[in-house]
């Protein structure tokens, strides 16, 4: 695996829109995302057409590739962080030049729909790609420290790290109200089935990663630990929703070679509970003697911490969950 150079102080940081646009956010939280990631010693710079919006609140195809290709061409960015997510990503797929992207090896952060572009990345390059806070997580006021602390650890740091679970967690819309957050105490990670194993990290969004099935930007998920989380956009039907399409990757090739499940925090309005999960779990054979814990702190609520595509993970679950990331 190629693993990009670490953000350092003074470093070039790429914003761009590979699925929704940045006239999305209010000047005021494009202002504070843009002063967060300056506090930490970052330069923000803004794609040519990232601003372009059309009736899916996107732009074209070409803008998109245009400012992704541009990015990466560009000696002096050191990474490439996302706007946000939306679900249009896979759009891009079959026309980027992977060869520009792996001869200009650098950071791809961002999470949601953008799991489409991070894996299929990964997998024509074999550069390691980041499942992590979007440039609009940063205007976030209050409660995120744990997001900055995951996001420095995995992209400005070389030392391996262990993913701790946060204090409290929120599913609140914060950017539109910025001082009254309904915060949750945090249970922790809940243990599935215990076991010790470690492999090299794919996945993210679940309904997005599914998207890649049967094409050539599928990544070989063999010796893979998966982090598995999904959003709440199928309301009341989340539930079989979820079943569905964990079945789906589990009917894929190479799906009994797989170490071990990584599931992120379900939203309140998912209305999916832990022994939903587990009934679930349950009724899939080649998933019984598969190490796995759910609750992690990824996914559609906050906060959530950073992680390579392509890196590696080592996961002990015992009476305790000890959870690292190794290659990063």
């Amino acid at each position: 695996m190629i693993i990009p150079n670490k953000l350092k102080q003074g470093d070039e940081i790429r914003i761009i829109a590979p699925a929704r646009s940045l006239s999305l956010l209010s000047e005021e939280n494009k202002n504070l995302a843009k002063e967060k990631l300056e506090s930490i010693g970052l330069k923000v710079t803004f794609s040519k057409n990232c601003q372009e919006s059309d009736m899916f609140m996107s732009s074209s195809i070409q803008s998109r590739i245009d400012d992704i290709h541009e990015a990466f061409a560009d000696k002096n960015v050191k990474a490439i962080l996302t706007v946000i997510g939306g679900f249009n990503s896979n759009q891009l797929l079959q026309y980027l030049d992977y060869e520009l992207i792996k001869n200009n090896p650098k950071i791809l952060c961002g999470y949601s729909d953008i799991t489409a572009l991070t894996n299929a990345i990964t997998a024509k390059t074999d550069l390691i790609t980041y499942s992590g806070i979007h440039f609009s997580n940063f205007a976030m006021k209050k409660e995120s420290e744990y997001n900055l602390e995951y996001f420095e650890k995995c992209l400005m740091s070389e030392d391996e790290f262990e993913i701790k679970t946060s204090p409290t967690w929120s599913d609140d819309a914060w950017y539109k109200d910025q001082e009254n957050r309904n915060l949750i105490k945090n249970e922790g990670f809940v243990i599935i089935h215990k076991g010790e194993v470690a492999g090299k990290i794919l996945g993210a969004n679940l309904c997005t990663f599914n998207l890649l099935q049967g094409t050539e930007f599928m990544p070989d998920i063999s010796d893979s630990i998966l982090f598995l989380e999904d959003d709440d956009m199928s309301g009341n039907n989340f539930d079989v929703e979820f079943d569905r399409n964990l079945q789906s990757l589990i009917q894929q090739p190479n799906f009994d070679k797989v170490k071990g499940l990584i599931i992120g925090r379900f939203q309140k309005n998912s209305r999916m509970t832990i022994e939903k999960l587990k009934y679930i779990i349950e009724t899939k054979k080649e998933l019984q003697s598969m190490p796995i814990i759910a609750n992690a702190d990824f996914g559609h609520t906050n906060p959530l911490f950073t992680f390579p595509i392509g890196g590696t993970a080592s996961l002990k679950i015992g009476d305790e969950v000890e959870l690292k990331i190794i290659k990063h």
